[in-house]
């Protein structure tokens, strides 16, 4: 489930070049824009709105793609929205985020915006098992990058997509090679 094509594909490169051992059965997207790189990565792609006033009605059809697909696991990849309680319940830990801070600061919109207006001297990443508490679920992978104030937001939000690729691709791989272990609201994960 995704709108960022650059998560989406970092990870559908890696998956053709067999770094992601796994069966990529499909792409749901808020955004149609996608269907061209899934097109080409010959992964089915299934686009569904997400209209704010019907947010019920657009979750409802996710959610019955999901039941036609059974995946064992569904990454969001900036998704930008919050992911129904019903549906985190349903799949618990193989539901992975990628949030663009280094949680648990800045979560939620604009961390970058954050970031900057609090003079951070380190940006990061953070993927996450989610849950029904928006970005809290329990911490896979994190990586950071050193920054500056001569660092502009967008700059800020540049450094924080190559940081996101690699911490979203880590985590995805960790848990397809069974490597975590949830316990609690934290995470073992073996090396």
């Amino acid at each position: 489930v995704c709108s960022s094509d650059l998560c989406l594909t970092d990870l559908l490169h890696r998956w053709s070049i067999n770094e992601l051992s796994c069966d990529m059965v499909a792409v749901i997207s808020n955004h149609e824009v996608l269907a061209d790189l899934c097109e080409f990565f010959k992964v089915p792609f299934h686009h569904i709105a997400i209209d704010p006033r019907q947010k019920k009605a657009s979750f409802e059809a996710v959610e019955e793609q999901l039941e036609r697909l059974s995946p064992d696991l569904i990454v969001l990849a900036r998704y930008m929205q919050i992911f129904p309680a019903g549906l985190c319940e349903r799949y618990s830990s193989r539901v992975i985020n990628i949030h663009h801070s280094f949680l648990p600061s800045f979560s939620g919109a604009k961390p970058y915006h954050q970031a900057y207006d609090r003079g951070v001297k380190l940006i990061g990443a953070t993927s996450h098992y989610v849950t029904e508490a928006l970005d809290e679920g329990p911490i896979i992978e994190q990586d950071v990058i050193r920054v500056s104030h001569r660092h502009t937001i967008s700059e800020l939000a540049r450094l924080g997509r190559d940081i996101e690729r690699v911490v979203l691709a880590r985590a995805v791989r960790h848990h397809l090679e069974h490597r975590v272990f949830v316990s609690g609201q934290r995470t073992i994960v073996f090396d």
